[in-house]
């Protein structure tokens, strides 16, 4: 498996990074801003006019699952919470900005999560689905963008830079996490602790590693009638180590986890925002 990329989007990515946590920043141009409502993890991004990373900020919460909103009051309270402490830290307000959807999500769910930034004090300039915005951060020409999340993986195949093929099925990080709560006999909560702890994830490996193989299943019946050489991950569920490696070796097709996959979605919603 291969994990190196090109450094501009590391630079990036790790850009990114810093963002979260950034604090006092003097700016006073226009800004393009994404949200993505995930299932474990709702991802508040905010770019300069050329697109480089200001601010951010992100926050586990259970108010989507399988790319539905199911607690629409709770997301509406976690972005507005999300919202204001990105705006303490800019010194302006936030006043628009884009979402993402998976793919196959029907359009009424997609309004749903429009009318969340809406009621959450956000003019909603665009929807866009998941691995699309990936693939504005990515620049991908051929191959596939699998975005595994908290509770589905989407994947878009793309051909000389578009998407020709897109499907979404339940099975992510969720997953991984009732499988470890089930086998130590703890906690969802603590399960989801556990899995983002370096020092436990190899011995969780073995647990987890039928999940990882069903991901690579569900990616290899979409891919098998395209001319697929390349397969992308990204997504936060992408972070867990050997998850590349699983997906390579049940595929049979090179896999490449870039840097810091959490926010390459979030980013390519914020590229997106379309700003009037």
């Amino acid at each position: 498996m291969t994990e190196l990329w090109n450094p501009q989007l590391a630079e990036l990515l790790d850009a990114t990074e810093r963002a979260m946590h950034a604090r006092l920043l003097a700016y006073h141009g226009r800004v393009h801003v994404g949200i993505d409502l995930g299932t474990a993890y709702t991802v508040l991004v905010v770019l300069d006019e050329n697109c480089q990373p200001l601010a951010g900020t992100y926050r586990f919460a259970q108010v989507v699952r399988d790319g539905l909103v199911v607690d629409f009051i709770g997301a509406i309270d976690l972005l507005r919470e999300l919202k204001q402490e990105v705006e303490a830290r800019l010194g302006f307000e936030l006043t628009h900005a884009a979402t993402g959807f998976p793919p196959g999500v029907p359009r009424a769910e997609v309004r749903a999560t429009a009318n969340v930034l809406r009621a959450a004090g956000l003019e909603c300039t665009n929807e866009i689905d998941e691995p699309s915005a990936a693939n504005a951060v990515l620049q991908i020409q051929n191959g596939a963008v699998v975005d595994v999340g908290g509770g589905t993986t989407g994947v878009a195949v793309l051909r000389e830079g578009q998407v020709i093929y897109t499907a979404d099925e339940p099975t992510g990080g969720t997953q991984f996490s009732l499988v470890i709560a089930g086998a130590l006999n703890v906690s969802f909560e603590q399960a989801e602790k556990l899995k983002t702890d370096a020092t436990q994830q190899p011995r969780l490996f073995p647990l987890i590693e039928p999940v990882m193989e069903k991901v690579g299943t569900i990616v290899a019946r979409h891919i098998a009638r395209h001319a697929v050489h390349e397969i992308y991950l990204v997504g936060g569920t992408s972070m867990f180590p050997n998850m590349g490696q699983v997906i390579e070796r049940v595929t049979g097709i090179k896999t490449i986890v870039p840097p810091k996959p959490l926010f390459i979605t979030p980013l390519g919603i914020a590229m997106n925002d379309k700003i009037r």
